[in-house]
């Protein structure tokens, strides 16, 4: 891949759900959600590259960094060609992108903008690794989508569109692949206690939030990377075409 190796960690922490020998790509890994999977996943033994928009990049000690903006569709074909010569045992498509705004003030050009960050980039780099996961027979992959794209309320046309359509695409992957030996999930997190959330909504605006959820908090990034960390290992042999959303009771209330 035409990347740079910004770190080379040890002392690796193992854990029962070891994938010593396995390569996981994971978008979006320099914060948040996808830079706790990616912390996760190499601490499980895996050899991770993370994908991120920071010029420096920002990925865990241990992993490797590759710079791609997915709303630049010929950076992520790039992208892609590389997946097919990295072939990742497991891919994590993380990265993604919203806009709030009321249906009829929906900027056309920006509801196709996250499309293309949060379902066609996930579609383009799905099926690039595919061909690898199959010649091995094993294959796990985790599109991340969002209590959004189970339930949704106003102001979220273009972002609740992306991510319902990102759980049926992974629907229909995981019904075609898995006889390969491929499962195919996502993972649905709630609202999580990451720097972002926490500069929009503030420490008022989060407790007012967390009121709202059974458990009384914010998830934490570590609590979403477990799960996938799990869905990924290799204690996970029949889980697939599902949907599993992490958000403290949210949405079942």
């Amino acid at each position: 891949m035409d990347c740079a190796v910004l770190k080379d960690g040890g002392g690796l922490v193992m854990t029962a759900g070891s994938l010593a020998g396995r390569t996981a790509l994971v978008t979006g890994a320099t914060r948040g959600i996808g830079r706790a999977i990616a912390k996760r996943l190499r601490s499980q033994g895996a050899r991770v590259v993370g994908t991120g928009t920071r010029g420096g990049g920002g990925v865990p000690d241990g992993c490797e960094y590759c710079f791609c903006d997915f709303s630049d569709p010929e950076a992520t074909r790039r992208l892609a060609a590389d997946v097919g010569i990295l072939a990742p045992d497991v891919l994590i498509n993380n990265a993604g992108v919203n806009r709030i705004a009321p249906f009829e003030e929906v900027d056309p050009a920006e509801f196709e903008w996250v499309q293309r960050v949060n379902v066609t980039a996930p579609f383009l780099l799905c099926r690039a690794a595919l061909p690898g996961m199959r010649s091995k027979g094993w294959g796990r992959i985790v599109n991340i989508a969002s209590i959004w794209g189970n339930i949704s309320r106003a102001q979220r046309a273009a972002y609740s569109t992306s991510k319902f359509g990102l759980d049926g695409m992974t629907a229909a992957l995981a019904a075609e692949v898995a006889r390969d030996g491929i499962l195919a999930n996502c993972v649905s997190p709630g609202f999580t206690d990451t720097e972002l959330t926490r500069r929009v909504l503030g420490e008022k605006g989060i407790a007012e939030l967390a009121a709202q959820i059974p458990i009384g908090r914010l998830a934490q990034p570590e609590e979403i990377a477990a799960l996938v960390g799990w869905l990924v290992g290799p204690e996970n042999t029949y889980i697939s075409g599902q949907n599993l959303v992490v958000d403290g009771g949210f949405t079942r209330v």
